[in-house]
């Protein structure tokens, strides 16, 4: 069937773990005549100019390959396909694939695949291609042109690499992989890290408000290098304030908090506060009520060496924040935990 729907699932609340910005590439593909297949992480939506040609066609914000042909020219086999590999930014657990085929009318896929594979160390692209035992993660299923085609998926491994098929060919203009952030314990195990980065596994579980923009850009590594690139709340008529609240890695001891106002000018909090969260509930607060700065990096040292595995920002009242790095260690216990492949 058919992945459009006209509500939006719950998994689109996750990060998208393919997306360019968190580290995502895509290191194969089997054809990309008319489009190459690196826009399909890119994080902006496709656009489009028409009549923009270029020696190979129209000019199209995403990956399209050729018209494939049979014996003699005649149609493709039922089961020919094109393919498309993306290792992950951050490997996790897929709750959710969206197809985009935005601008693609009269060239587009009529159906897609997408599948799994977890993949160690570094090597070639060719290699991976040439690998079984990918796991099935969208079915072979239809699409529509120019749409956003949405697609659940119930699969509690975690994955390193995604390849996305399509039948037989055509263009799809933004592939998304929505999803819970799993990466190697060897990388968040070597030392102090930043316990709240999605690439450390760390996750937004819920905020007060994502009117202009989404919290995950909170957790984004480097630099935001734009005001659109944090989270930014409406402006608050009320007397309350806005928050968000974000699952560590796991179980940690913060040493450095950072908030990062870079870019809200005119329109950054006028203070905040830190609130640890403990596994059994209890709130811990780790940086008082704060003034903020516009347009600033703000680094605070933790003084209390309490474990927790939540942390709750609170602004005051309403604005944007660029980051929020937790800098800090894992419990033994949390290492523990991640060994065995539990949160």
């Amino acid at each position: 069937m058919s992945g459009t729907t006209d509500a939006a699932p719950d998994f689109l609340l996750l990060p998208d773990l393919a997306v360019r910005p968190l580290g995502g590439a895509v290191i194969w593909a089997e054809d990309e005549s008319f489009a190459e297949k690196e826009n399909l992480i890119r994080p902006e939506a496709a656009g489009f100019r028409p009549a923009t040609f270029g020696h190979k066609g129209q000019v199209y914000d995403g990956w399209e390959t050729r018209r494939r042909r049979g014996p003699g020219g005649a149609a493709p086999a039922a089961d020919d396909c094109d393919a498309a590999i993306v290792r992950l930014g951050v490997p996790g657990v897929v709750r959710g694939v969206v197809v985009d085929t935005a601008w693609f009318t009269g060239n587009y896929p009529p159906e897609i695949s997408v599948d799994g594979l977890v993949v160690d160390g570094y090597p070639a692209a060719a290699e991976i291609a040439a690998r079984t035992g990918w796991t099935p993660l969208v079915a072979r299923s239809k699409v529509a042109g120019d749409s956003v085609n949405l697609f659940p998926v119930e699969c509690e491994q975690r994955f390193t690499h995604v390849r996305l098929r399509i039948h037989p060919d055509g263009g799809v203009a933004r592939l998304r992989i929505h999803g819970e952030p799993k990466p190697d314990l060897r990388q968040v195990d070597s030392g102090p890290i930043d316990l709240a980065a999605l690439e450390s596994g760390g996750l937004v579980t819920d905020c007060s408000n994502r009117f202009y923009s989404q919290p995950l850009n909170l957790l984004l590594p480097d630099r935001s290098r734009v005001m659109g690139e944090g989270w930014e709340t409406a402006r608050r008529r009320d007397h309350g304030n806005d928050w968000v609240r974000v699952r560590l890695a796991g179980e940690g001891i913060a040493r450095l908090v950072e908030i990062d106002t870079s870019y809200y000018l005119f329109n950054s909090p006028g203070a905040a506060t830190l609130t640890g969260i403990r596994a059994d509930g209890t709130e811990i607060e780790l940086l008082p009520r704060t003034t903020l700065q516009p347009d600033t990096r703000h680094r605070f040292p933790i003084a209390t060496a309490e474990p927790v595995t939540e942390v709750r920002l609170d602004v005051y009242p309403d604005g944007g924040v660029a980051r929020l790095r937790v800098l800090g260690t894992l419990t033994e216990a949390a290492r523990d935990r991640l060994r065995a492949g539990l949160r």
